[in-house]
């Protein structure tokens, strides 16, 4: 009892679990790669930048917090390379924003694979897959 206990804790509160070796969300968790706001751009010097197809996805998810906890979200700086995308998809797919499915998931809306993992590199597609795989509504047409 006291185990199973230990495991749903780590299941519903930790992404990491050391006791058993595992990342528990990277294993059964779809994943979004988003990019952090307030970068700079050394081609525009002096200006600084958010993505807006990840600004998008930011706002659907604020607006949908009980859905938007059953994805692992990382947002990441602007610079490559993007080692943890890099991990998961390979150096040729680092494009944000990125939704990396479960393993052995797939989806209609799916743009890629890397190693067996379908990946979405569109933000449309992105939102899409938020829908069929997570509940989310639909856009407004």
């Amino acid at each position: 009892m006291r185990r199973a206990h230990h495991l749903s804790a780590i299941l519903g509160h930790a992404s990491h679990c050391p006791h058993y070796g595992l990342d528990l969300d990277i294993m059964t968790r779809d994943r979004l790669f988003l990019l952090r706001p307030d970068f700079e751009d050394p081609a525009y010097p002096g200006q600084r930048f958010y993505c807006w197809h990840c600004a998008v996805i930011e706002g659907v998810l604020a607006s949908f917090p009980e859905l938007a906890i059953q994805i692992e979200v990382e947002r990441i700086a602007w610079p490559r390379p993007r080692k943890a995308v890099i991990a998961l998809v390979g150096e040729e797919n680092q494009s944000l924003p990125l939704f990396v499915l479960a393993p052995g998931a797939t989806s209609a809306h799916q743009t890629g694979t890397y190693r067996d993992r379908a990946f979405i590199v569109d933000k449309d597609r992105i939102l899409a897959a938020l829908s069929e795989r997570h509940g989310f509504p639909d856009p407004h047409p």
